[in-house]
């Protein structure tokens, strides 16, 4: 197969990537309008806020439980395309049945429970599908850029649809069951443009992290194809556990490239589970979702309780703003952490959580003092959400580099990636019934001060305990892609200023 006509396909590969992460963004993370169900449940279906956290616990708990089979699963089927394709199917139907079954004061909670746990089993699919997709097509050493502009269209993605989904809201309150007509539009479009992608676009080898590139063909300007030096006593890549003050690039990791020949095999998960970096990045983890989870659904309902259509908007502009920013976040990860390193980007993500607490604690106490809210308070603390953009963002793009980073050379991509999500799964969980009980017991003041509170720990943990990850090579790669990538938009740019006006 010439250049020519090898060229097109891999392009179109990445190109069809970006369109169905564009429509994800209404399923990221598995979180099918999450926020907008727990807003419609409480709003709509007078639910009270524990019986809305003890549902989204649930969904919760299931994904957790399930997230790391997911994985497990991901990394050894050739069928990933379909494996995606069905769990988009199955959480949108699960949504809608959400919307049209669930019944005033919660007097049918138990089916709701049920219909939760089936959809946290479901969605558990999603992050490892598109990661090890997108880690197929693109190879390690392309994932810094690749997930960047995954995550950019995810966050552009999802502000438009609860834009449109906060608009259907407004104008049919109080019965704002209509806004899910989004799903399955948003469900469509995945579908549609995920089965355009070619099975032999996917490298399996690279999606489950044995090799640092893709050996299908990148515009015929990919680096060489090289693998991982595997240094374990199964086979499993080692990194150095030892704490870290280096904010910067560092030789962290010792996954060195040798020739091919050496044939490579995965690391056993007993294994993957003795890597003390891993170990400690659950951790933080964890603790970062215990703390933030739950922040943005108290904004929403600090909102949206007791202010009609209004604050039903006002809590849907909650999403969009931060997914704004996130859109923003994402694009200076995937310009700037394969050169500084990842520790430094993702601090000011995690410290971004406790300026944003104090923040909301502060004007919480205002909004309590006041008779009536003042719209200009109502738009202050709808800003916070920025700091939202900041933190997710940085978050949601850095949390599948360092998993990649710590992963690679292990072949069990997929698999440490279900249990980075594992542990965001079941800290969003803790958060969000936490967060929902001490917002009716103490009140959304106090809330917020705790939740501040707790989210000092996981920043620090970082600070003091987390190595950099980024190898060498990697860098040396992620360098050497954002080059190429770089020369490809100019050239394109070029053509469309030099194209005749028809």
């Amino acid at each position: 197969m010439t250049e020519a006509t090898t060229e097109k396909p891999k392009s179109n590969a990445r190109f069809l990537l970006g369109l169905v992460a564009l429509f994800l963004g209404e399923l990221r993370d598995g979180l099918t309008m999450i926020n907008m169900q727990s807003a419609f449940l409480i709003v709509s279906k007078h639910y009270s806020e524990k019986q809305a956290g003890v549902l989204f616990f649930v969904f919760g708990m299931s994904q957790f439980l399930f997230q790391t089979p997911a994985g497990y699963i991901m990394d050894y089927t050739d069928r990933k395309v379909h494996w995606l394709g069905l769990a988009s199917v199955v959480t949108t139907l699960l949504t809608l049945l959400t919307a049209t079954t669930a019944k005033d004061y919660g007097e049918n909670l138990g089916f709701m429970v049920f219909v939760k746990f089936i959809q946290g089993a479901i969605t558990a699919l999603i992050p490892p599908g598109l990661n090890s997709i997108t880690q197929g097509i693109v190879g390690s050493v392309g994932m810094t850029r690749q997930v960047s502009k995954n995550e950019m269209r995810n966050h552009f993605g999802t502000a438009i649809i609860v834009l449109t989904g906060s608009l259907i809201a407004f104008f049919t309150y109080p019965d704002i069951g209509t806004l899910f007509v989004v799903s399955p539009i948003a469900c469509a479009g995945v579908i549609w443009f995920l089965f355009k992608i070619r099975p032999e676009d996917i490298d399996h080898d690279a999606a489950r992290g044995l090799k640092l590139t893709s050996d299908t063909p990148d515009d015929g300007k990919s680096m060489v194809s090289a693998q991982y030096k595997l240094t374990g006593p199964d086979g499993g890549a080692k990194l150095d556990n030892t704490p870290s003050f280096n904010f910067g690039s560092g030789e962290t990791a010792t996954n060195e490239v040798e020739t091919p020949d050496a044939a490579p095999h995965a690391a056993t998960p007993f294994d993957v589970l003795r890597d003390g970096t891993l170990l400690t990045f659950i951790v933080i983890v964890f603790l970062f979702h215990t703390s933030n989870g739950t922040v943005l659904p108290l904004v929403m309902q600090t909102l949206a309780i007791g202010e009609g259509r209004t604050g039903i908007l006002m809590s849907g502009l909650c999403i969009i703003v931060a997914q704004v920013f996130m859109v923003g976040s994402a694009k200076v990860c995937g310009d700037y952490s394969g050169k500084w390193g990842r520790k430094s980007l993702f601090l000011i993500g995690l410290f971004s959580v406790p300026v944003r607490c104090l923040i909301l604690y502060v004007l919480t106490g205002v909004k309590n003092a006041m008779e009536e809210t003042s719209t200009f308070l109502s738009v202050v603390i709808l800003s916070t959400q920025i700091l939202d953009g900041v933190g997710a963002g940085v978050f949601g793009t850095m949390y599948i580099l360092v998993t990649s980073d710590i992963s690679g050379g292990t072949g069990r991509f997929s698999l440490t990636l279900g249990l980075t999500t594992a542990a965001m799964s079941i800290g969003g969980t803790v958060s969000g019934y936490l967060g929902q009980a001490l917002a009716q017991d103490k009140g959304y003041q106090a809330a917020f001060m705790i939740l501040g509170i707790m989210s000092m720990v996981p920043a620090s943990a970082y600070l003091v305990f987390m190595p950099e990850t980024l190898s060498s090579e990697e860098k040396e790669g992620s360098v050497q892609m954002s080059k190429i990538d770089e020369a490809a938009e100019n050239e394109e740019d070029d053509k469309v200023k030099t194209a005749p006006i028809v």
